[in-house]
């Protein structure tokens, strides 16, 4: 099983676990949430009644599938609350493999 190439798990390292019976079980390593604040900033989103992650996502990113990169940009531990507060400022950002831009 290979994630898809938009999944938050895309990279991430596979491993072996072996259970009490001696069988083992393919699966992917933990994934720690990076740290936002070197995430490159690609704009802001007011978030709007009737707002959702995926809708916010596929206008803003294209793809509706993406909707964890803005939970991982705001340190979202619960993404659906994100949009539970209109006029809540979301940060839209690149992925963390790209990093911050430098400044210009």
């Amino acid at each position: 099983m290979t994630p898809a190439a938009n999944s938050r798990y895309q990279g991430i390292a596979r491993t072996t676990l072996t259970r009490a019976d001696g069988t083992e079980v393919a699966c992917l390593q933990q994934r720690y949430l990076p740290d936002p604040d070197g995430f490159a900033m690609l704009a802001e989103h007011v978030v709007a009644e009737g707002d959702r992650l995926d809708n916010i996502a596929a206008v803003l990113l294209g793809d509706p599938e993406l909707a964890w990169r803005i939970a991982d940009a705001n340190r979202a531990m619960r993404p659906g609350a994100l949009t539970d507060g209109i006029g809540r400022r979301l940060r839209i950002t690149l992925p963390d493999a790209v990093g911050a831009l430098p400044n210009v």
